[in-house]
């Protein structure tokens, strides 16, 4: 093989590999995930960044595959940057992790565009599979966040009356009790007793688990988590 041939393999070969820059709160943790993806042939690391205002600056000049911000900067701040780096030409995919994540927060980084969910605490394993995931333009959760809260089979939509649509489709949307009544007309109270029927007929438990499972019967984000993680 040829000099010239030998390079331009390993230029198409540095080519196919994804790009992954990390926005994190604590240097020691970038680090981690540098030597992480270093054994990862298809996954590039190309640089650590300590403020989301550095990230907004390297997107622009030359954006990566994937930017991996920690919810430590703060969730109004990450859901603002989230909502703001939509608007540029090239935007890479999203993924935010921390060190916890409530179901509620959970589902306002989906909603605002995030495209993977993951705990620091996760295994190699499972950062990779994310990672990975996302970087083929699939949507991916740590189904731990919402392990309690969402059924793992489809659920019955057809055993709702149209009623109950209504107020599952505002739900999915992130509307409260009280946007629902006002929109439909109806009581706070009446909105409580539809919830408490659909949750029955669902199985699904909590409002939050309703907007997770709506959003996956959607396809706005993929049922691809491994079913082995742990709290």
């Amino acid at each position: 093989m040829s000099q010239d041939q030998s390079n331009e393999d390993q230029s198409n070969e540095d080519h196919s590999k994804k790009t992954v820059v990390v926005c994190d709160t604590q240097p020691i943790t970038a680090e981690g995930l540098r030597t992480l993806l270093a054994a990862a042939g298809d996954l590039e690391f190309r640089a650590a960044l300590n403020s989301l205002e550095a990230a907004t600056q390297l997107v622009s000049a030359q954006p990566p595959d994937i930017v991996i911000v920690d919810k430590g900067f703060g969730m109004r701040v990450v859901l603002d940057w989230i909502h703001d780096l939509k608007l540029a030409e090239a935007a890479p995919a999203v993924v935010v992790w921390g060190v916890s994540m409530t179901e509620a927060e959970a589902l306002r980084l989906l909603q605002a565009g995030a495209k993977g969910i993951v705990r620091k605490t996760a295994d190699v394993e499972s950062i990779l599979s994310c990672l990975r995931t996302v970087a083929s333009g699939r949507s991916w959760m740590e189904d731990c966040v919402f392990r309690d809260s969402v059924r793992q089979e489809r659920y019955p939509r057809s055993e709702l009356t149209p009623r109950e649509h209504q107020v599952l489709e505002m739900v999915e949307q992130g509307f409260k009790n009280k946007e629902i009544a006002l929109e439909l007309g109806i009581r706070p109270g009446t909105v409580k007793i539809h919830l408490k029927h659909i949750f029955e007929k669902t199985g699904v438990r909590g409002r939050y688990g309703l907007a997770f499972t709506g959003l996956q019967n959607k396809g706005s984000i993929a049922a691809t988590t491994p079913p082995h993680f742990t709290a």
